[in-house]
């Protein structure tokens, strides 16, 4: 059985995601990061990034990480690479320039993408989108997202989705990336197409049981 570890208020939703989709049994060890406790190794502390159990899993001690019947992974967009390639169907590539192309857009998403957009969900987490140096923050994120944001309006004005004009695992990692700033309202407005992309995928029953299951998770 696939274990998946982490909780689902981080990157290990995009697996929790992926495996909806897969129609996968699994089992979900809710791993929180130790920055979260105060002495993150006291006997007794909740299972966390320091936890020695979860070390021998990800000796990076990050989250998530997956044990596939013994096989052990780490890192949340190759994850679903490997759970794609694994399990087969539409969410995988079908010929070797999907291949290529799933690549693609999953390498620009962790180069090009999230170190801005992880900025803003960042600013959130710690409560700070008010202050000055948070909404300074915020707007410096944006601002360098221009860019890409423009790459991904034009291409979706000529396809429904990523790769193939079918939902795949591109659109799983990609959406999940951009989810970050879709506090943003401003910077999808003025995006249509990747706006009602994000929100063709956001609707699928696979997203919808994985965010029901996050909201249901103590903050």
């Amino acid at each position: 059985m696939l274990t998946i570890y982490g909780v689902y208020r981080s990157r290990a939703s995009r697996n929790y995601w992926m495996a909806e989709e897969l129609g996968l049994e699994y089992k979900s060890v809710p791993v929180i990061q130790a920055g979260e406790l105060e002495n993150p190794l006291a006997s007794g502390a909740r299972l966390n990034t320091l936890s020695p159990e979860f070390r021998a899993v990800n000796p990076m001690g990050l989250i998530p990480s997956i044990d596939d019947d013994g096989f052990l992974m780490n890192e949340s967009l190759a994850i679903n690479l490997y759970l794609a390639r694994k399990h087969g169907g539409p969410l995988s590539g079908q010929t070797a320039i999907e291949d290529g192309q799933i690549a693609m857009w999953t390498l620009w998403a962790a180069t090009e993408v999230e170190p801005h957009t992880v900025q803003v969900v960042r600013v959130y987490d710690r409560k700070q989108e008010n202050t000055d140096a948070g909404k300074a923050t915020i707007d410096v994120s944006c601002r360098s997202l221009k860019w890409s944001f423009a790459m991904l309006e034009n291409h979706l004005a000529g396809s429904s989705h990523l790769v193939g004009d079918r939902f795949t695992v591109a659109d799983i990692n990609i959406c999940e990336v951009l989810r970050y700033v879709q506090t943003e309202k401003a910077v999808f407005d003025s995006h249509p197409n990747i706006k009602s992309w994000m929100a063709r995928c956001q609707s699928r029953p696979g997203f919808r049981r994985m965010w029901e299951t996050r909201a249901k998770e103590a903050a």
